[in-house]
C-alpha cells in the first residue's frame, strides 16, 4: 500500500525504542513530578490529577494529527516533531514544579501549558508511530509487533524510573530540573536516531496512481457512475479533515471499534486507582503488600500480551485462536475477574485475592494487545489513505476513556462509600459496575467483526462490480 517494503524485526524494534522514549518522558511527568508537587511542595493531590487529566483531554487532537500524517504521506516528521514537543513539555513541567516553590500561581499556569504540550506531543508521535506500524508490518507479525512495542514502553517506564530516581537524591529543585531536562533531551535524541532513514521518502502520487484511483473510486461510486472519475490526486490528500473524519465514522467497523475502545479502556482504567486502596481497606494489606499485588497484576498483563503475540504469529495462527477471539475472550475474562473482586469485597480474607488479581492482569493484557492488533489491521485494511485519521480517532477515544476512568473509579468509590457507609459494599458495587462494562465491551468486540464483514461486502458489491464493469 505504501510503496515501500514491509518492516522486518529490526525496524519494528527501532519503532519500539521510540515508544520507550515516549514513555520515559511521560512517566517522569506523571509520577516523579506528581510526587514532588504533593510531598515536597505540599500541593493538593487534586492538582497533579487535573494536570494529567488535561494531558489526556488535549489528546482529542489525535484524529487531526493522524489526518496530517495522511496528507503528507510520511509519519517520521510527525514522530520527530511530536517527540520534540513532548520533551520540551517535560522540561517546562519540571521548571513549573520548581517555580511553584516561589510563586504557586505562575507555577501552576506554566504546568498547565507544559501538560498541554505533553498531550500534543504524545498525540503526534504516538498516533503516527501506530500508523507506520499498520502500514508497514505484515499481518502475521502485527500481534508480536504490538506486544514488542508495548513491552518496550513498559521497559522505558521502568528504566527511567530507576535511573532518574537514582540521580534525584539528594533532592534539590535545581538537581531535579537538570535531571529531568537531561532525560527528556536524551529521549528525543535517541528517538531521532532510531527514526533516521527508517521510513524512507514519501511515495510520489504518480506511483500511487492506479491503486489509489481504484480506492478513490470505491469511496466515491457516484463519481464513477457519472462518468467523471476522480483523478489520482484526489481523495485522501485533497479532502478536508471534517470530510475525512465523517467518511471514517461512516464505516461500520471503524464506528463500532471506536465504541469498543472507549468502553474497554474506561473499564480498564477505572480499576487502576482503586485496586490497592481496596486491598488495604478490605484485606488489611500493608502498603508494601499492595505494591506487590500491583506487581503481580502487571506480571499477568505481560503474560497475557505474550499469549496474544504467540497466537497472532504466523507459526501459531489457526492453532491458538484468532486475534478477534482473544479480544472478545479477554474482555469476558476481565469481566469474570472483576466480578470475582466484587464477590471478594463481601467475603474478605477467605477469597483467593492473589489468583484473582493475576487473572485480571492476564485478561487485561490479552484483550489490550488483541485490540491494538485489530486497530492496526482495520486502519490498513481499506487502503484508502485514511490510516492516520482512523488511528487518531481510536487514540482519542482511548485517551478520553483513560482521562475519565480514574475519575469514574475513584468518584464512584467515594460516592458509594458515602451512600453505603461501609468500604466493602462500596468496592463491591464499583467492581460489579466495571464487570458489566467489560461484558458490554465484549459484545461490542463481536460487533466489530460484523462491521468489518459488512464493509467487505459493500466493497465487493460496488456498482461497477454488480454491473460487471472495471473501475
Amino acid at each position: 500500500m505504501s510503496g515501500h517494503p514491509s518492516f522486518g524485526w529490526w525496524q519494528v524494534l527501532r519503532l519500539a525504542l521510540v515508544q520507550a522514549c515516549l514513555g520515559s518522558v511521560v512517566v517522569i511527568t506523571t509520577s516523579t513530578l506528581n510526587r514532588i508537587m504533593v510531598v515536597e511542595l505540599m500541593m493538593p493531590a487534586l492538582l497533579p490529577g487535573l494536570l494529567v487529566g488535561l494531558h489526556y483531554a488535549v489528546q482529542m487532537v489525535r484524529p487531526r494529527m493522524g489526518f496530517g500524517a495522511d496528507q503528507g504521506r510520511r509519519c517520521t516528521p510527525w514522530m520527530v516533531g511530536g517527540m520534540g514537543v513532548l520533551s520540551l513539555g517535560g522540561c517546562l513541567a519540571a521548571q513549573a514544579t520548581v517555580t511553584m516553590g516561589s510563586d504557586r500561581g505562575l507555577g501552576v499556569a506554566l504546568a498547565a501549558v507544559a501538560f498541554a504540550m505533553i498531550g500534543v506531543g504524545v498525540s503526534a508521535c504516538g498516533t503516527s508511530l501506530l500508523v507506520l506500524l499498520a502500514k508497514r508490518v505484515d499481518d502475521d507479525r502485527r500481534a508480536p509487533a504490538a506486544t514488542l512495542v508495548w513491552v518496550m514502553m513498559i521497559v522505558g517506564f521502568a528504566v527511567t524510573a530507576v535511573v532518574v530516581g537514582k540521580h534525584l537524591d539528594p533532592y534539590t529543585p535545581e538537581r531535579m530540573l537538570s535531571v529531568v531536562c537531561t532525560a527528556a533531551a536524551l529521549a528525543w535524541l535517541i528517538a531521532c536516531a532510531c527514526l533516521w532513514g527508517l521510513e524512507g521518502p514519501a511515495v510520489p502520487a504518480t506511483q500511487r496512481g492506479g491503486a489509489h484511483a481504484a480506492d478513490t473510486a470505491a469511496a466515491h461510486p457516484a463519481a464513477q457512475l457519472s462518468g467523471d472519475p476522480l483523478s489520482p490526486g484526489q481523495g485522501a490528500a485533497s479532502v478536508r479533515f471534517r470530510q475525512a473524519l465523517a467518511q471514517v465514522l461512516d464505516e461500520p467497523a471503524a464506528r463500532r471499534f471506536t465504541v469498543f475502545v472507549f468502553l474497554s479502556m474506561l473499564a480498564y482504567s477505572s480499576q487502576d486507582l482503586i485496586l490497592e486502596p481496596f486491598a488495604g481497606a478490605v484485606f488489611d494489606m500493608t502498603p508494601g503488600q499492595t505494591t506487590q499485588l500491583s506487581g503481580l497484576q502487571h506480571g499477568g498483563v505481560l503474560l497475557g500480551m505474550l499469549c496474544v503475540a504467540l497466537a497472532g504469529s504466523g507459526w501459531a495462527r489457526g492453532r491458538c485462536g484468532s486475534v478477534q477471539a482473544w479480544m472478545v475472550g479477554g474482555c469476558l475474562a476481565s469481566a469474570l475477574a472483576m466480578a470475582g473482586l466484587s464477590v471478594a469485597a463481601g467475603l474478605g480474607g477467605s477469597w483467593p485475592l492473589l489468583a484473582n488479581v493475576f487473572l485480571l492482569g492476564v485478561a487485561n493484557g490479552a484483550f489490550s494487545i488483541a485490540a491494538i492488533t485489530t486497530m492496526m489491521r482495520l486502519a490498513a485494511a481499506a487502503k484508502d489513505g485514511r490510516e492516520g485519521t482512523r488511528m487518531g480517532l481510536w487514540g482519542a477515544s482511548q485517551a478520553i476513556a483513560f482521562g475519565l476512568g480514574g475519575l469514574l473509579g475513584t468518584g464512584a468509590s467515594d460516592l458509594a462509600r458515602w451512600w453505603l457507609s461501609e468500604p466493602a459494599p462500596a468496592y463491591s458495587w464499583v467492581f460489579g459496575m466495571e464487570a458489566l462494562m467489560f461484558a458490554w465491551s465484549a459484545w461490542w468486540a463481536v460487533q466489530v467483526g460484523r462491521g468489518a464483514a459488512v464493509q467487505t461486502r459493500k466493497t465487493q458489491t460496488a456498482p461497477w462490480a454488480m454491473e460487471g464493469q472495471q473501475p
